[in-house]
C-alpha cells in the first residue's frame, strides 16, 4: 500500500475553503494523482481539505470519504516569546538547542511544549491514525505493521500541515518536535509513504517523498509560502 498524505491547497481560512490560487493548485494536483493511480480518497472534515480533494475525486470518479479525526490541530502557544505560534511553527533554534526534544517520551515535559493539551492531542491523532491504517489492512505493533489484509491500493488522505507532520512522525518513528522544526508541508504538497513489505507478516513505512510539489512546477505554478515564517524568497 501507498499512503499519500496531502496538505490542502492554498487556503481561504475566513471562508473555510481554498483561494483561486488554491483551485489552480488542486487542479494540477488532481492530474498528478490521476497519474499516480489513486484509488481511495479520504479527507479531513474541514472545508479547505474537502474542497481540495473534490478536484481529484471528480477527475477519478471516486467518492471522497470523511475522516472526522484528521482536522487541523490547535496547538497554539498562549504565553512566552512564541505566543501565538503553533507548535509546528516553533523555530529550530529552540527545539534543536535541547537534546531532550529528540527523545520520544520526554518532549512534552519540556517548555514550551509542556501544556497537557499538546500531548493529549498528539496521542489522539496517533491512536486515530492507527485505527485508520488498521481499517486499511495494517495493524501497528511497536512501529511495525502486521499484515491483516495487505493491499496494493494507493490511498490519498487530504489534511493539513500540523496534523500531517504528526502522522509522518508517527509512521516513520521520528521524534515529533524535530519533524515539526525540520519539515514543512507546502499547500497541495504530497508526502507518499510506502508500507514496505519484506516478509509475509510485516510491513514498515518508508517515505518515498515528503512535501513534494512537482505538480506545481509541471503546471507552471509557484509554491505558496503559507506556513513559512521568514525568508522564504
Amino acid at each position: 500500500m501507498r499512503l499519500y498524505i496531502i496538505r490542502h491547497a492554498h487556503p481561504d481560512y475566513e471562508n473555510n475553503t481554498i483561494t483561486d490560487i488554491g483551485r489552480r493548485e488542486a487542479e494540477a494536483l488532481s492530474s498528478r494523482l490521476e497519474a499516480e493511480a489513486i484509488n481511495r480518497i479520504y479527507t479531513s472534515p474541514l472545508g479547505r481539505a474537502v474542497d481540495t480533494a473534490t478536484y481529484t475525486a471528480d477527475r477519478l470518479g471516486i467518492e471522497a470519504k470523511t475522516e472526522p479525526w484528521a482536522y487541523e490541530l490547535d496547538l497554539r502557544m498562549t504565553s512566552g516569546p512564541c505566543e501565538g505560534y503553533m507548535a509546528w511553527d516553533l523555530h529550530g533554534e529552540i527545539l534543536r538547542n535541547d537534546p531532550w526534544f529528540a527523545r520520544f517520551g520526554q518532549w512534552h515535559t519540556l517548555p514550551p511544549l509542556d501544556h497537557p493539551k499538546f500531548i493529549s492531542e498528539v496521542e489522539r491523532v496517533r491512536e486515530e491514525l492507527d485505527h485508520f491504517t488498521y481499517r486499511l489492512g495494517y495493524r501497528r505493533d511497536q512501529g511495525r505493521y502486521h499484515l491483516v489484509h495487505p493491499t496494493t491500493d494507493r490511498v490519498a488522505l487530504f489534511c493539513h500541515n500540523g496534523v500531517g507532520l504528526v502522522m509522518l512522525a508517527h509512521l516513520l518513528a521520528l521524534p515529533l518536535p524535530l519533524v515539526w522544526a525540520g519539515f514543512w508541508l507546502a499547500p497541495s504538497s504530497v508526502s507518499c509513504i510506502l508500507f514496505d513489505q519484506r516478509s509475509e507478516r510485516l510491513a514498515t513505512p518508508r517515505a518515498l517523498c515528503v512535501g513534494d510539489t512537482s505538480h506545481l512546477y509541471a503546471a507552471g505554478l509557484p509554491v505558496q509560502p503559507h506556513g513559512i515564517k521568514a525568508n522564504f524568497q
